[in-house]
């Protein structure tokens, strides 16, 4: 036979491959898509007793966007006869591949009334109106050994058996009576200090004392700023003066100097002081005495004088301060408001603690009838 290829036509060669290339793309794209769906069914236990439950697991892998429609088994349905779902669990989705593909498991619990060997069909899903199937299952369900013998003996349901005596339960028990010691102890105290008043704290400062002469010559530094009254009122110019002086030699040498007169403490200085300064320490109270008693006039230089004396009597007895004696603890007085705050804390204390004891021995009282009932 012969053939002319001058009037094969080509054109009609090209359309033909052409749709053959494209049924063979959209092969591949379909069969790429069914190879991204895949349905598992699975059992836990291939073999079990009539009326046990065993576990029916279908899991379904679709991609990201298809819609999948799960097949409608209820509980107390039976997927064949004889086989019964008793339970079925909520589904549980996972997104894997980087959110591509979508995994989705639903649980089911089933159980058998009768022994045999059972066959399960596949379990059907749809996926974007496209049924996908699984593979079908098999399992043996037994039965339970019958004493064929004494068919007619029942033997009652056995009773409820007791626990064995522990010793790590009163251990348990010891040790939440123990803990009640601590809490009772702080309600006792926080009772006993909302009654008697005292704070649960203190603040505690330490301030630094001034120096007995450093505060005489500070108040006779503040008469001599006043004394253009002086002479007007000569009486208390002298009070106040005598004053800062009995109070600096009180601070000083110990003794209660503002109970007494200006010659008993003259005497009591005689043993200890320098003459020359008793005597112008003499000359001063003798003036105020004078001034105070004797309604004595005084100028002012006289005034003057008595004052640069009193200084210089304050100066020439002084005793410097050890600057590295730490100062004195000085408590802080609390306010009202502070001292209404300490007694609503302790208050609160007192309620949360007794709620605890409450909590402790209803927990111990239960561990008892528990082991004991």
């Amino acid at each position: 036979m012969y053939f002319n290829t001058r009037n094969i036509n080509y054109s009609r060669v090209n359309v033909c491959g052409r749709v053959i290339v494209l049924l063979a793309v959209a092969l591949f794209a379909v069969s790429s898509l069914y190879a991204q769906v895949a349905v598992t069914a699975r059992l836990d236990s291939v073999q079990f007793y009539v009326g046990q439950q065993d576990g029916l697991e279908l899991e379904v892998s679709i991609p990201a966007g298809k819609a999948l429609t799960l097949p409608v088994l209820k509980k107390g349905m039976e997927i064949i006869p004889n086989i019964e779902i008793v339970d079925v669990e909520a589904p549980d989705t996972v997104w894997i591949n980087d959110g591509k593909q979508l995994q989705v498991k639903q649980r089911y619990v089933i159980t058998a009334w009768d022994s045999a060997f059972y066959y399960l069909p596949p379990m059907q899903v749809m996926v974007d109106s496209v049924i996908y199937e699984s593979k079908s299952l098999a399992f043996k369900v037994y039965t339970l050994d019958v004493d064929t013998l004494h068919a007619d003996v029942f033997f009652p349901p056995r009773g409820i058996q007791k626990l064995p005596f522990n010793w790590s339960d009163l251990k348990r028990i010891a040790y939440s009576i123990l803990g009640l010691v601590p809490l009772v102890v702080l309600i006792v105290v926080m009772t006993i200090l909302i009654r008697k008043g005292k704070p649960i704290f203190r603040i505690i400062r330490r301030k630094k004392k001034i120096p007995a002469h450093q505060v005489a010559i500070n108040e006779i530094e503040r008469i001599k700023e006043q004394r253009t009254w002086a002479q007007e009122d000569s009486k208390e110019y002298y009070t106040l003066l005598t004053d800062a002086l009995r109070t600096y030699i009180q601070e000083r040498y110990g003794f209660s100097a503002m109970e007494m007169t200006s010659s008993e403490i003259i005497e009591r200085l005689v043993q200890d002081g320098d003459q020359k300064s008793l005597e112008e320490l003499r000359e001063i109270f003798r003036t105020a005495d004078l001034v105070k008693f004797a309604k004595w006039s005084t100028r002012i230089n006289e005034n003057d004088a008595n004052l640069v004396a009193a200084l210089q009597y304050v100066n020439e007895t002084k005793v410097e301060e050890d600057p590295n004696v730490r100062p004195e603890p000085e408590i802080v007085k609390e306010t009202d408001k502070q001292r209404q705050l300490q007694v609503g804390i302790m208050r609160a204390v007192i309620v949360i603690s007794v709620i605890a004891i409450a909590f402790i021995l209803g927990s111990v009282a239960w561990r008892l009838y528990d082991m004991f009932a």
